[in-house]
């Protein structure tokens, strides 16, 4: 049996001359890559979209497709894992690394417990344990992560993103591995509690003793929580060190470029000041969700409750708070998906309550949708030319072919040109910046007057976020453009928007000027988002 515990070992990573290439492929994902993590380190290895960053916490796993030639040393406390057999690589996955993943909803078993998935990890690791000491160990888990323990026996569905999340980090801290990878373990989450689960993540691993390879495309979060940074370009590591002084003073051309986009993305000027023309009024909007109860005295979840605010021409109104704060009901029920229980939403003047059939359906066109996920936003089956006609074909607004040529002229707008080398291809043909402004000349097909946008950039990296900002924005100014711009990042819709609203619980806790809340926020929630708020201009 391989003894993997090898503490005398000075790093507990150390990757020499590694190069991947998938099966049937003559490119090199990763390409002589040359690593390596003390004991107790944190690392975080930056890259854009493609950079080779998830093949890289494959490789290590050893997950990646059969057939892919490898070559080069991958030591993990001085073991070679490209070495180890199968049933090695099972103890490997947990007893050395543990993986916290982006997305942990998808990754619990559903029709599993939280206290099972714990057990069940334990079982498999530690099979000579008692089942009253895997009960214990589960429960101690559950604490250390900030999770009550009476919560053992409720399922993933019962926990809201955070909390799943701190479940993950539970398992992956639960045979105290030497190495956790966090594989952009906050993307999802909203900034208070993102730095709520990393800090946590980074004292247990403190505390334990681990390592930490953090795996992100947010320079800002890494220059937070990580002392070193290694830099991914094309597989290949332009450039490693302490944090501190590459953000000061990078030598690769890579590195400046994603760190002038990450300053970019947070210092957008705005370019122009919206007019006095309200497009959109909001008055006392309700949108309660009803509870459980008794017949005689229901129990309502008051999502939305009092919310008024307008919108000019012109303008781009912010909309920021915590996961569960209201944000996404407020879309929805401004795009009339969701019931209200009181108040008024009056498009262009015309309260929208009133408005019955054929006017109803006229005026919902001026409102359009840009959503977070733009490949899980588009159909599959339709080419980049047939969605963006789509819309106009389905309101009868023009023939097939004028569709079709309206659908060009868009896509030029977008800056997806010559658009010939794009208007047959399947989104999953297009990188997911490419994917975003498919999904943004959709929504402009039918000449909205206000473009929602919700979390649009969110799972962008720094360099194509700053490019739909810039996008958005220039749009913006040429068609006169309202935008809400619904995100959990003050940072962001500080630099981007002229006014930001900040939600709590379903009502408006602060509004005003943008810069103004993020220099000196009034309320308790805005002052937590803004010390939360990661930001690399604040290095300098």
């Amino acid at each position: 049996m391989l003894k993997f515990m090898n503490c005398s070992q000075k790093d507990v990573l150390n990757i020499k001359d590694l190069s991947i290439r998938y099966v049937d492929s003559k490119t090199w994902v990763l390409e002589g890559l040359n690593l390596k993590l003390g004991r107790g380190e944190r690392l975080a290895l930056i890259g854009s979209s493609g950079s080779g960053k998830s093949t890289f916490a494959k490789v290590l796993l050893q997950i990646i497709p059969s057939g892919s030639f490898c070559r080069g040393e991958l030591l993990l406390n001085g073991v070679d894992l490209m070495s180890l057999s199968h049933n090695d690589l099972e103890k490997l996955r947990g007893e050395m690394i543990g993986l916290v993943f982006q997305d942990p909803g998808s990754r619990l078993n559903p029709l599993m417990t939280i206290g099972e998935h714990l057990l069940d990890t334990l079982r498999a690791h530690q099979p000579d344990q008692s089942s009253s000491w895997m009960k214990n160990r589960s429960e101690e888990l559950l604490e250390k992560v900030g999770i009550n323990p009476l919560r053992f026996d409720a399922y993933p569905h019962e926990f809201s993103g955070g909390m799943r999340q701190r479940v993950a980090i539970a398992l992956a801290i639960a045979l105290n591995p030497p190495l956790i990878i966090a594989d952009e373990p906050t993307s999802s989450l909203d900034v208070a509690i993102a730095h709520q689960i990393m800090g946590e993540l980074s004292n247990l691993c403190d505390e334990i003793g681990s390592s930490l390879l953090l795996i992100s495309h947010d320079l800002a979060l890494a220059s937070r929580w990580c002392q070193k940074m290694a830099i991914l370009d094309e597989g290949k590591i332009v450039e490693e060190g302490y944090t501190h002084k590459i953000l000061t003073a990078p030598k690769s051309l890579f590195a400046n470029r994603l760190i002038n986009a990450a300053r970019a993305r947070e210092d957008l000027m705005l370019l122009s000041e919206p007019t006095q023309e309200v497009v959109l009024e909001v008055e006392s909007l309700r949108c309660w969700h009803p509870v459980g109860g008794v017949p005689w005295r229901v129990n309502w979840l008051k999502a939305i409750n009092e919310v008024s605010f307008v919108l000019k021409v012109g303008e781009t109104l912010g909309i920021v708070g915590v996961s569960g704060c209201g944000k996404s009901t407020l879309c929805r029920a401004l795009l009339g998906l969701l019931p209200t229980r009181g108040g008024q939403v009056k498009l262009l003047g015309k309260n929208l309550e009133n408005l019955k059939g054929k006017a109803l359906k006229v005026a919902r066109q001026s409102v359009q949708m840009v959503f977070q996920d733009p490949f899980a936003s588009l159909n599959p089956k339709m080419n980049v030319l047939e969605t963006v006609a789509d819309p106009l074909l389905i309101h009868n607004i023009t023939s097939r072919v004028a569709a079709k040529e309206r659908a060009r002229d868009l896509l030029k707008q977008v800056g997806l040109f010559p658009v010939e080398n794009f208007q047959k291809r399947f989104p999953h043909q297009l990188s997911g910046g490419q994917q975003q402004r498919v999904a943004i000349a959709r929504a402009l097909a039918l000449n909205p007057k206000i473009l929602l946008c919700d979390e649009s950039v969110s799972m962008l990296d720094a360099e194509i976020q700053a490019d739909i900002l810039n996008l958005l924005r220039s749009l913006q100014e040429k068609l006169g453009l309202a935008i809400i711009f619904i995100t959990h990042d003050l940072s962001v819709a500080s630099s981007f928007c002229h006014r930001v609203i900040v939600l709590d619980q379903g009502r408006i806790a602060e509004e005003g000027p943008a810069d103004q809340i993020i220099r000196s926020p009034k309320s308790v929630l805005a002052r937590k988002l803004v010390s939360a708020s990661p930001r690399i201009i604040s290095i300098n």
